[in-house]
């Protein structure tokens, strides 16, 4: 709707600018046809200047030098009449000769307000008679009668504006009306593509001047429609095999735990067999913990996994984790040390439990698989600027900048569909990955400064509830 009024704005600004542009055009090729008009003198201002300069002498009427050459060379003729006898006592070498020489009363009053023999003519008083001025004949046009009444002229300001409001408001009117049935086409377009992102099926009448683009909006909004068709059922598809074969698996997989089990126990065996029996113990446990993981991270991608978040304590949470991993380690090759300042026994985040103790869960396992011949592993909670930041970081063999640069930007091979038959890293950082961002927070992954590898893990702190 916004970009619709949007429109409509940006409409009604080009009209009104297009007036004022026309206006102001208009006064300016008005303002130039004036000043060409008035670029000379009068022929009226001429005329009285010639009579007066027209001098009476002994040998008869002369004119002067200078307007004698005015009068050459704008190509005017003159002559004068005399007052009693209206005949012409005086006139110019360049007289036409179909001009009379000799005038009646009421030629004389036509003359003044109009031609003889088509030749404009105006005209000065003399002394004893009348100086006749006479134009080329395409020189001047002359309004033979003129008369006005007098309220028009006294209104003629009023009456100008008048006619300029109406015809700004017959012009808007116009445009008004041309321009209802595109924005009544454009209306439900613009609501119809910005439907299209939601999602939601967008059906657009195919209708008005723009029916064309309708129908395209509408083909568009199908084709989205069978595409997240396709989508939803390829990822349930995969969904559905990852969990069926994490099912079917299980059975066989504990038969084998099972039976290995029995014979990493059993004495009849050389130690050498019951060894072996326990590499596939541990191998099998390995693949079993493999299958979970698949599961969980299935669950997550596809938002199958309910996350039930509740308060609860960072510190203590992150700290019953750490503990397990010492009591788990009886040979002390991974040595777990708990970082967290003594002064810092709360930091509460709103989380799923269980999935929050499985990500740094991930996190120390990650360690231990990554060096063999073992390492010491640094755990901290810290309150940093309204977040918790839980950091698991080791002294181990750690990693290059550019696998730090593919594993905090690159997409796992389980949720892109892009070059899959390369595996960037491991289901356990993607599941660290995978709960963190459900509880809207931020997984970094850098250099320790132990020298190894370090994951920080970064949470929105919540108020305590008392």
């Amino acid at each position: 709707m916004k970009s619709i009024l949007k429109l409509i704005r940006r409409f009604t600004g080009i009209l009104l600018i297009s007036f004022i542009l026309i206006l102001i055009l208009n006064i300016a090729v008005a303002a130039r046809i004036a000043s060409k008009q008035t670029a000379g003198r009068s022929p009226w201002t001429t005329a009285v200047e010639t009579a007066k300069g027209l001098q009476k002498t002994e040998n008869g009427y002369i004119l002067g030098k200078d307007q004698m050459m005015e009068l050459k060379s704008e190509n005017i003729w003159a002559v004068y009449i005399d007052n009693d006898t209206h005949k012409v006592l005086w006139h110019t070498e360049n007289l036409p000769a179909e001009i009379p020489l000799e005038y009646s009363i009421s030629e004389i009053a036509f003359l003044t307000r109009g031609y003889v023999k088509d030749y404009p003519t105006f005209t000065g008083g003399a002394e004893g008679g009348l100086v006749v001025l006479g134009y080329p004949k395409d020189r001047y046009w002359k309004e033979m009668y003129p008369s006005w009444d007098y309220d028009f002229i006294a209104h003629l300001p009023r009456t100008v504006l008048a006619m300029l409001g109406c015809n700004i408001a017959l012009i808007f009117l116009i445009y008004v009306v041309t321009n209802t049935g595109l924005l009544k086409s454009v209306r439900p377009i613009a609501e119809g593509i910005q439907a299209l992102p939601t999602g939601n099926p967008v059906r657009v009448k195919e209708k008005g001047l723009l029916s064309e683009l309708a129908s395209k909006v509408n083909q568009t909004s199908e084709v989205l429609q069978f595409q997240t068709y396709q989508l939803k059922k390829k990822e349930t598809a995969r969904a559905n095999w990852i969990a069926g074969v994490s099912h079917d698996i299980r059975t066989p997989l504990s038969m084998v735990m099972g039976y290995a089990g029995q014979l990493e126990q059993d004495s009849h065996l050389t130690k050498e067999e019951r060894n072996k029996a326990g590499v596939i113990l541990k191998q099998s446990k390995r693949m079993k913990n493999l299958i979970n993981d698949l599961n969980l991270a299935s669950k997550l991608e596809y938002n199958m996994q309910p996350v039930k978040t509740s308060q609860e304590n960072a510190v203590a949470l992150v700290r019953q984790v750490v503990v397990d991993f010492i009591n788990m380690d009886i040979e002390n090759r991974y040595p777990v040390k708990w970082l967290t300042e003594d002064t810092l026994a709360r930091c509460t985040v709103n989380a799923d439990k269980e999935l929050l103790k499985r990500a740094v869960y991930n996190l120390i396992q990650n360690c231990m698989n990554h060096n063999e011949d073992g390492c010491t592993i640094y755990v901290s909670v810290r309150a940093e600027q309204g977040k918790c930041v839980i950091c698991v970081e080791d002294d181990g063999s750690g990693v290059s900048d550019e696998q730090i640069e593919k594993l905090n930007n690159t997409p796992h091979y389980m949720v892109c569909d892009e070059n899959i038959t390369t595996q960037r890293h491991g289901l356990g950082l993607l599941i660290v990955k995978q709960v963190v961002a459900s509880h809207k927070g931020e997984t970094i992954i850098g250099h320790s400064g132990y020298g190894g590898f370090e994951v920080k893990l970064v949470l929105p702190v919540e108020p305590a509830v008392s």
